[in-house]
């Protein structure tokens, strides 16, 4: 294949919009939930952009607008309409461009629409043909790469305006910024391209599975298997990328399910690798399993309480903030107050952060060493009753800290104001945002002052998370994942998913046991 370098240097822009969005979630997220960057600060997210970076020759980048929160309920549409519509403009308005990387997460879901990420891209697509000179041979049109969260949709509506898609191998998502590196990269290379070899083939196929991430986490087979195939598919002559996604179980949309894309220039073999992984994937729906050991609350309480491990982590899973849930149901707290153990505090326990701003304020109010009697939670998320009535005393306070973007959870945790009551054995942190709990350093707060709570002193430590980040999972001597209620259920049969395309695995459990299968040819794009 010929490689032509531009006599000048490409002109690459960099933008996107990304949240996982649960419609079974009472929350509503809006633009203010969003940490919107714009110009240099954009450009500061990424190592590759950096001038000292190989590709700072090559290409100009140019900030457009990226917008990224913390998973939630839908998107107000209001709020995505604001945000749709400045990103639409600024591609407009930066002059002619080569390309774009599409940074997104890839479930996000609106107020009134079905495939938000579709709407999107089509409206993304018309800005850059716009702003692209396809009657000029030696530029061509526009190209666009996104980098996608494995955890999102591919519709073909979606599909279809992209030149170039790929998705995070690892979940956890230890490879994100890789995956943003890898889009960008592959860009740079077709775009040195001559103009009409640049666009490969894309191998497009659906697999009619929908299955939470925590029952496909990489670190297991058969995810760790179907994932590692990937970069030898990938190093094959006339194949550019290859990518798997395992959707997004918790929005109730025609286009959550298992995706397949193979890029390529060669066709034929584009197809025949998506078709391999496809089959592959659904050949194996019935092997995926939860990446931990599981249980009720009650029942993951009392193993954790009998347990000589410490310090045994528990997953309140239903409620986890990172994968959707509002973050405010104190279901777990009631529960581990229920136990005698805990409640005289032969047994401690920590349990961040249940989101409740009325409760932060008045902690703040009373101040350290104070005694309150609060109800905690239960105040977006209503499905388990209304708060739960706590008194203890507040023995940490901690103001506002944002993260730097590029930390972990840093894209999307703005900071909040954060409280600590303990009540017997229990402390609990209540928090002003939905806030997650992945490191060390949420649980500390920043090196002068902050919560200071150290959870590796604690005989348990309950967080509203899925499987376990790795620092977490580091520290944990045991743990469980609690099938607890919520907007994020991991029991997906009793969510009540009625829009989905049928038939669907787990749903239709005996679909196609007729030997038929379902249709798992790609759609070349």
């Amino acid at each position: 294949m010929t490689t032509a370098t531009p006599a000048r240097r490409l002109r690459i822009a960099i933008g996107g919009i990304g949240i996982e969005s649960s419609t079974f979630c009472p929350h509503r997220s809006t633009a203010d939930d969003f940490r919107q960057t714009r110009g240099q600060a954009l450009l500061d997210r990424y190592t590759w952009t950096r001038p000292d970076c190989d590709l700072a020759d090559l290409v100009e980048w140019v900030p457009l607008l990226h917008a990224t929160a913390l998973p939630g309920g839908p998107v107000e549409a209001d709020s995505y309409l604001l945000l749709k519509d400045e990103l639409v403009e600024r591609i407009r308005s930066a002059g002619p461009l080569d390309g774009m990387v599409y940074d997104l997460h890839g479930a996000m879901s609106v107020m009134g629409l079905d495939d938000a990420e579709g709407d999107l891209t089509e409206a993304v697509r018309a800005a850059l043909d716009f702003v692209g000179t396809p009657d000029d041979p030696e530029h061509g049109r526009p190209l666009a790469s996104a980098a996608m969260d494995l955890h999102g949709n591919v519709s073909r509506r979606f599909a279809e305006p992209l030149d170039l898609l790929t998705a995070h191998r690892m979940a956890p998502h230890e490879d994100a910024w890789h995956t943003r590196e890898r889009a960008a990269r592959k860009l740079v290379e077709r775009l040195r391209l001559p103009a009409d070899q640049r666009r490969p083939h894309r191998a497009w196929v659906q697999v009619p599975v929908l299955l939470p991430g925590e029952k496909t986490s990489t670190r297991l087979e058969p995810a760790k298997g179907l994932y590692g195939r990937l970069p030898g598919i990938e190093a094959k002559p006339g194949i550019v990328d290859a990518a798997i996604w395992v959707g997004y179980a918790w929005a109730d949309q025609a286009r959550c399910r298992a995706a397949v894309v193979v890029s390529g220039d060669d066709a034929e073999l584009a197809a025949a690798e998506a078709e391999s992984l496809a089959r592959q994937y659904w050949d194996a729906r019935r092997d995926f399993v939860f990446v931990g050991p599981t249980g009720t609350a009650e029942d993951s309480i009392d193993r954790a309480v009998a347990s000589d491990k410490r310090p045994f982590l528990l997953s309140d899973s239903g409620d986890n903030p990172t994968a959707g849930g509002a973050g405010d149901l104190a279901y777990m707290l009631g529960k581990l107050l229920e136990r005698e153990e805990i409640a005289s505090g032969k047994v401690t326990a920590v349990h961040p952060g249940i989101m409740d701003p009325a409760a932060v304020a008045a902690c703040f109010e009373a101040g350290t060493g104070a005694e309150v009697t609060l109800g905690i939670g239960n105040k977006v998320d209503t499905t388990q009753g209304g708060p739960y009535l706590l008194t203890g005393t507040v023995t940490a306070l901690q103001r506002a800290a944002d993260k730097p973007d590029g930390a972990e959870g840093g894209a999307y945790d703005r900071g909040c104001d954060m409280a600590a009551i303990t009540s017997g054995g229990l402390t609990v942190v209540v928090t002003e945002r939905r806030k997650p709990f992945h490191t060390l350093a949420d649980f500390m707060g920043p090196a002068e002052g902050g919560l200071g709570i150290d959870p590796r002193t604690f005989d348990l430590v309950v967080v509203k998370i899925g499987y376990l980040e790795p620092e977490l999972y580091d520290m944990a001597a045991d743990w469980l994942l609690a099938l607890t209620p919520g907007g994020v259920d991991q029991d997906l049969l009793r969510l009540g998913h009625h829009k989905v395309a049928r038939p669907l695995y787990p749903f239709d459990e005996n679909a196609y046991e007729d030997g038929t299968g379902p249709d798992l040819t790609p759609v070349l794009l």
